[in-house]
């Protein structure tokens, strides 16, 4: 997937709050110990199928902080 974003960080999902329409999904990055955190709907942690262990890339970009699974 392309995107315009400078910062590509793979991380491991750690933890998965969901609650009634949003999630949070708290990550820690690869090879450090410095841990994030990403809030989506509910729809978005389904679709990607996120799971606790999973490796994603860490988007950030401004405020924003995407995760793509590869």
């Amino acid at each position: 997937m392309k995107h315009g974003a400078r910062n590509d960080i793979p991380a491991t999902v750690t933890a998965i709050k969901r609650g009634d329409v949003m999630a949070q999904v708290e990550v820690e990055l690869i090879g450090t110990a410095y841990r994030m955190a990403s809030v989506m709907t509910r729809d978005s942690l389904e679709a990607l199928g996120l799971q606790e262990g999973d490796t994603v890339h860490v988007l950030a970009k401004a405020v924003n902080v995407l995760l793509v699974k590869p």
